[in-house]
């Protein structure tokens, strides 16, 4: 079934325009369920058939991954990237019925994620030094991540024309391509601005002259050769592991919490954007979900911000309240 899923692949690229990163991760979970079929079924994987994915395979590959301890998350994205895979192969004439139609996807466990409070992230935005480059660059990442709740992706794939510093906009590439225009507020123009000096810099280290006036005579350059956002001391692109390894240190030194990672960030900004009471559907289109749904797992109400909604909003949730209503009369 190699074929078929190199086919499968071609689709979602081609089709559905997914992510480098999505189709790594479908390619990942449907090899892992064929090499389980051909071990299951005692056939060598270049043999087995798109007949063959039945519900019995389906279900014991499903029982062989709780065994192994993997979450009811895990259990749920693979199940979900097999049901795609198999609507492809029903639709391409492969197969005539869906197998997963009977098997249950587990029940997701519901978790509210790593976040800092409104004094933690103030504390965090400080946390760079200042006084050199790189500390100025990591105050800009910081302040840009909290002020526009970009993913770590989107963040490190910025080029200098994607933003505008005079409007604060930037303009940014999410899943599937798909571009949006998010706002970011002063502290992060300042911080951006600071930070603009000492990138032309590094760069100019980095790229003699000749290079820079070079032309292309076969299109667009790729995004490694444009002009990054975020360069590293060598003035090149900065990476996601880098930028997960500096928001790890700053948050060590200024927060107790664990799990705060460039993600927690973004839940950061979603939280505390609903918690002054921004609107749902606005927060969806400055993270750039497609669905609501998606938006409210980002999304919590913490116990203490419930129990002064209650406060303010029960008629008799103030201690030593009394009723308004008079003595009743029982005659």
């Amino acid at each position: 079934m190699q074929q078929q899923l190199y086919e499968f692949l071609d689709y979602l690229r081609l089709n559905r325009n997914t992510s480098v990163h999505t189709s790594a991760a479908y390619q990942s979970d449907l090899s892992q369920l064929l090499e389980f079929a051909a071990t299951h079924l005692d056939k060598a994987q270049d043999r087995v058939k798109p007949g063959d994915l039945g519900l019995s395979v389906i279900r014991a590959y499903m029982a062989e991954l709780y065994r192994l301890g993997q979450s009811r998350a895990s259990v749920a994205r693979k199940l979900s990237a097999l049901r795609t895979f198999v609507r492809f192969l029903r639709r391409e004439g492969w197969i005539e019925i869906d197998p997963t139609a009977l098997a249950v996807s587990p029940k997701r466990e519901h978790r509210v994620p790593a976040h800092l409070s409104v004094d933690e992230m103030s504390r965090l935005l400080e946390a760079p030094d200042t006084a050199g480059p790189l500390g100025r660059r990591d105050r800009a990442i910081l302040e840009l991540f909290y002020a526009s709740g970009l993913r770590l992706s989107e963040l490190v794939g910025l080029d200098v024309e994607d933003v505008n510093l005079h409007a604060r906009i930037v303009r940014v590439t999410g899943k599937g391509a798909k571009e949006r225009l998010v706002p970011f507020n002063t502290s992060a123009q300042k911080a951006l601005r600071a930070w603009y000096t000492d990138r032309a810099s590094l760069c100019a280290a980095r790229r003699p002259k000749t290079h820079l006036s070079r032309p292309t005579a076969h299109g667009p350059k790729p995004k490694a050769d444009l002009d990054p956002l975020f360069v590293n001391a060598r003035g090149t692109r900065l990476t996601g592991r880098s930028v997960q390894r500096l928001v790890a240190r700053y948050v060590s030194g200024c927060s107790t919490r664990f799990g705060i990672s460039p993600h927690a960030l973004r839940h950061s900004f979603a939280s505390h954007l609903l918690q002054r009471g921004a609107d749902l559907r606005a927060i969806q289109e400055l993270l750039g979900h497609v669905q609501l749904s998606t938006t409210q797992r980002y999304t919590h109400v913490n116990a203490a911000q419930l129990l002064e909604v209650y406060r303010k909003a029960h008629p008799r949730a103030t201690a030593g309240s009394k009723s308004r209503t008079g003595p009743t009369d029982d005659k």
